[in-house]
């Protein structure tokens, strides 16, 4: 999946390159407005933001953020916030835009100089950004002269900025996208270091049943946690009280559990769940909070217990590779955070385990911990990545020329 990079677009100077970023970041009340609340992902687009500027192309960064209706400008889903954190972090200007394609774009772009950066506002102000639509698409490519995708967190979807554009221009990975291909191949070919275990966890097995049937196949265990955990639970007659589960998922879970039971009579892979459980009577009500290893009918599990912790990170330590993706409880709520915060701290201190955290919550765990510089590759973009690893095609990437 090696694509072409920065150096394929030749001389840039003077030339505007449209940088398909992904800056679809939180944003929280700050003293004088909305501000950025996490700003991992304008970190990741640094490099490649800092070398077309070296080379003196006029920059026009594109990229969404929310999901507005499509139906013209939302207030509350605004780039605008955006430009002050990402002044401060590449140390230049940023020039803000409050139009997509239209005539306020075209001439911000042509107005630009060497060097220089503009913003524009979110593409999904467009009904055509997420249509795909190539008429939209050729409206932005009048911006620029060529075409970079920095983008992998929405690399998997169709939008006209990630796919068709890279079509009308000359096109290129930028350093991210590259580096994310690079850290996640291995895991989509099979060639990371065995064992490789896979950590899943999140709140739907709906979102995972792909990635489970893909991965049981091909790696050496997979623990599972998270809200996730208690359909399969279900589908084994355990008692899960009122924890949420997929009761329309209850065969399909079975059918895993049988293809999980057969790999691990041929190959010794495990499929671990959670042994006990968190629970209470619900994640803003602690009335019945206890550590359990059969959940009370009026209790739920939020969070896995400190057996199922202990099971996990003694399973862990002899493993070469872990691609983590998902919660193993609802960490955003204390005190059910301690199983995410325990197992991201064991991955983050184990020297000898090469892991992969696969974007979202599990990123947000990792960099909350302090840890995301201690773990091998922490991945912008969460259903990108786990369609990377299942060995899905990914539009805005297949749309890139091969190196």
């Amino acid at each position: 999946m090696a694509k072409r990079g920065l150096d394929a677009l030749g001389d840039l100077r003077g030339k505007r390159v449209f940088v398909r970023v992904d800056f679809n970041v939180p944003l929280r009340d700050g003293p004088r407005g909305p501000e950025v609340a996490d700003d991992y992902r304008l970190e990741m687009a640094l490099p490649t933001l800092r070398a077309l500027r070296e080379r003196g192309a006029r920059l026009v960064l594109g990229s969404h953020l929310g999901r507005p209706k499509g139906k013209g400008p939302e207030p509350a889903w605004s780039m605008r916030p955006v430009v002050g954190r990402l002044e401060a972090l590449l140390g230049a200007p940023v020039r803000f835009v409050d139009d997509v394609c239209g005539d306020a774009a075209k001439a911000a772009s042509e107005a630009l100089a060497p060097g220089e950066v503009l913003l524009l506002e979110n593409l999904r102000f467009e009904k055509g950004e997420k249509d795909g639509d190539e008429g939209f698409a050729r409206r932005l490519a009048a911006l620029a002269d060529a075409y970079v995708n920095d983008a992998f967190g929405v690399s998997h979807r169709g939008d006209a900025s990630v796919t068709a554009l890279a079509r009308l221009l000359p096109a290129a990975a930028g350093e991210l996208v590259r580096t994310e291909l690079e850290r996640l191949q291995p895991l989509r070919d099979g060639t990371a270091p065995r064992p490789l275990v896979v950590v899943l966890g999140g709140g739907k097995l709906a979102d995972k049943i792909p990635v489970l049937e893909a991965l049981v196949p091909k790696v050496d265990g997979i623990f599972v946690g998270g809200g996730m955990a208690y359909t399969f639970l279900a589908a084994m007659d355990k008692p899960i009280g009122r924890s949420r589960y997929e009761p329309d998922l209850r065969e399909k879970a079975q059918q895993i559990l049988e293809l999980a039971r057969e790999r691990a009579r041929t190959t010794g892979c495990e499929f671990v769940l959670p042994r006990d459980h968190v629970v209470a009577r619900g994640p803003d009500d602690l009335d019945g909070y206890a550590v359990v290893e059969e959940i009370p009918d009026d209790l739920m599990a939020l969070d896995i217990g400190p057996a199922t912790i202990a099971d996990f990170t003694r399973r862990l330590s002899g493993v070469k590779t872990v691609f983590w993706n998902g919660p193993l409880g609802m960490f955003e709520k204390k005190p059910f955070h301690l199983g995410t915060h325990y197992v991201a701290s064991f991955l983050g201190c184990s020297r000898g385990i090469h892991t992969v955290v696969g974007g979202g919550d599990s990123a947000a765990a990792a960099r909350e911990l302090g840890v995301a510089d201690t773990i091998g590759w922490v991945s912008t973009g969460g259903g990108a990545s786990l369609e990377l690893v299942q060995g899905l095609p990914l539009p805005g990437i297949d749309a890139l020329p091969d190196a």
